[in-house]
């Protein structure tokens, strides 16, 4: 069984060894906190405007995701640090673990819509976002440095009234 919560203090040091995995960070944007101080303070960020949840497979550690708030006017969230913990990967629970995600924001906390950008060059992510029902929009071209490189980011969207059943 998958489920989503709220981050606590007590998950700062799975969350920064999740976000800092080898096979993970070079996916992940620049904006990660990939310190235990950086953490801590995303954590203490108000809860309207920033969410960090762990995801958690029959109650164990298995990944995360979080979303922070780009306008709150007309109800936009912006989507990121999806990541699932090595032991879990190639298990299934990413696309229940995001459409989760999903209902929560687009339904208990009532945005309007999630935005997600995706490195151009990370196509498992990209297949993942489209298994999970998010409508690719298109491509900032070589819009951010990575590594030295500019490359592109895809962007997708899903709005309220597309959440799927």
């Amino acid at each position: 069984m998958i489920t989503l919560r709220r981050a606590t203090a007590d998950d700062v040091d799975f969350l920064v060894g999740l976000v800092n995995d080898d096979d993970t960070r070079r996916f992940l944007g620049g904006r990660v906190s990939d310190t235990r101080e950086a953490a801590l303070a995303d954590l203490a960020r108000p809860p309207e405007e920033f969410g960090w949840f762990v995801i958690e497979v029959d109650g164990e550690r298995a990944g995360c995701v979080a979303f922070e708030r780009l306008n709150e006017r007309n109800r936009i969230a912006s989507a990121g640090r999806f990541a699932v913990h090595p032991s879990f990967r190639k298990r299934g629970i990413g696309v229940e673990a995001a459409r989760a995600f999903q209902r929560l924001l687009l339904g208990e906390l009532g945005f309007h819509r999630i935005e997600l950008q995706i490195y151009g060059f990370n196509e498992r992510a990209i297949a993942h976002a489209e298994r999970a029902g998010y409508v690719r929009e298109g491509v900032k071209r070589r819009a951010y440095l990575k590594d030295g490189e500019w490359v592109d980011a895809v962007l997708f969207s899903l709005l309220d009234d597309e959440l799927p059943e």
